[in-house]
């Protein structure tokens, strides 16, 4: 299990933007005064006031409506921002982790901005990942009944079965949890392209691990109808309103899927397998040991 610590410039816990009520404290530091604990330190100096009166409790809460002072300047909220990262291997999404040499955060060099990954990519996987500050907009991506899907490149050690495809388009149970993406597409002999609506632990890697191949590369090209494309590995831009609402796409993926055992465009019928489990896939395909 990995152990999570907070610090002053990133948080997981900051998917709880100024929208909603939150501790004084930290809406000052969400806007950028100084960190939770120098804001705590001036409330407690009498520098703060709520609606005019002066507020001496760090831990009071306040609404998004109330009127924050600090020194007799106005609290401004703070801007919403949203990024989009070609992230490396190698990278933690977590802002802080006692055993992380390197995190996606180290890439972002805004001072005085609190961020978080909106659906996250694990050490070993690349591509498309988005950081923002905003809380409404990070749970219409993640959350799988906004169904904004999410697309992989995915390159294995050696080819998975025709059999074994289709079982895992059925879905599969893997330790008592069903795993079932949205649609597969074989695009080569060992290269795949996964859709996914929700983002289990390790999805792709558990799903591909119950046929006995081995992922070798995993990507994320695109999240909604926002690309990462060209957008150089390790590098970072701002989206604009446009990308914000391609990201947000709800367009459906299965439906471009290509058919298979059909000829001349002409579909072809065929049952659909029983839901497989994963030790029973396993018996002829044992997973690799990492």
């Amino acid at each position: 299990m990995t152990r999570q610590k907070t610090g002053p410039a990133f948080n997981d816990e900051n998917s709880k933007t100024a929208d909603q009520p939150m501790r004084l404290a930290r809406r000052m530091s969400l806007a950028g005064v100084a960190s939770r604990r120098k804001s705590e330190e001036l409330i407690r100096m009498g520098e703060v006031k709520v609606n005019g009166d002066i507020v001496t409790a760090p831990s009071r809460n306040v609404s998004p409506d109330d009127i924050v002072t600090v020194s007799g300047k106005s609290l401004r909220s703070p801007s919403k921002l949203y990024i989009m990262l070609n992230k490396p291997a190698g990278y933690l999404c977590s802002a802080f982790d006692p055993h992380a040499d390197k995190t996606v955060f180290d890439l972002i060099n805004l001072r005085g901005v609190r961020l978080f990954s909106a659906g996250r990519l694990d050490l070993n996987s690349e591509g498309l990942l988005i950081l923002t500050n905003d809380g409404d907009y990070a749970e219409k991506l993640t959350h799988p009944r906004h169904n904004v899907l999410k697309r992989y490149r995915v390159k294995t050690d050696k080819p998975i079965s025709n059999n074994n495809l289709n079982a895992l388009r059925s879905g599969i149970r893997d330790f008592g949890e069903f795993l079932k993406p949205v649609s597969i597409s074989k695009l080569k002999a060992k290269e795949y392209e996964f859709v996914l609506n929700e983002g289990k632990k390790r999805e792709i890697r558990r799903l591909v691990a119950t046929t006995g191949v081995k992922v070798v590369v995993l990507k994320r090209v695109a999240v909604g109808n926002l690309r990462v494309d060209d957008l150089p590995v390790g590098q970072w831009r701002m989206l604009s309103k446009k990308e914000i609402a391609a990201s947000l796409s709800t367009a459906d993926a299965s439906k471009r899927q290509p058919r298979s055992g059909g000829q001349n465009g002409r579909k072809s019928i065929r049952r659909k397998p029983a839901m497989p489990d994963r030790d029973k896939i396993n018996e002829s395909n044992p997973p690799p040991r990492n």
